[in-house]
């Protein structure tokens, strides 16, 4: 591990963090969690939340998929995701669905630049994002798609996702 020029958990938390925070809206999947922790760490982004029923650490199946992220990624839990999506309006961030709108944008020509920070909300992998989210997004962003399902995993679409906004906001040292 040495030889991968890896940072401690410590150093994780100190380093600067992109200016993104991923928001998970009730998921159920406890692998789908702990794949979100191990993706904010390898994005190095600067908080996670749990929303509603989304499960919390400490949980053995989140720990199976997080691989230790549980440790070096900050995560709080709020069971309003409405009131999140507020806050972090109020507090400066983009609120950006990961979702199929009427009015989304592919994420190959959404620019993200255009926001110093942002909040993408994943939602619940049969029901999509909550409602109460849509009045309250600055833009939703869809990852295309070629196939027959028009939909992806909530850990794949937060990887793919989470990666095309590191690549425009990503803290460069």
């Amino acid at each position: 591990m040495d030889e991968l020029g890896r940072v401690t958990a410590d150093e994780f938390k100190q380093q600067a963090k992109n200016p993104i925070v991923l928001v998970l809206d009730n998921i159920r999947s406890m692998h789908n969690v702990g794949s979100a922790f191990r993706t904010c760490d390898a994005f190095n982004v600067e908080r996670l939340y749990l929303c509603g029923i989304t499960g919390t650490p400490p949980n053995k199946e989140i720990a199976k998929t997080a691989l230790g992220a549980t440790e070096s990624v900050e995560w709080e839990y709020k069971e309003n995701v409405e009131e999140l999506a507020k806050e972090l309006k109020s507090a400066g961030y983009a609120i950006l669905l990961v979702e199929q709108t009427d009015n989304s944008v592919m994420l190959q020509d959404f620019d993200f630049s255009q926001y110093e920070k942002v909040a993408l909300f994943v939602g619940n992998e049969v029901f999509g994002i909550s409602d109460e989210l849509l009045p309250l997004c600055d833009a939703a962003v869809e990852i295309p798609q070629f196939g027959t399902k028009h939909s992806l995993n909530v850990a794949v679409a937060t990887g793919i996702t989470l990666w095309e906004a590191v690549k425009q906001l990503a803290v460069r040292s």
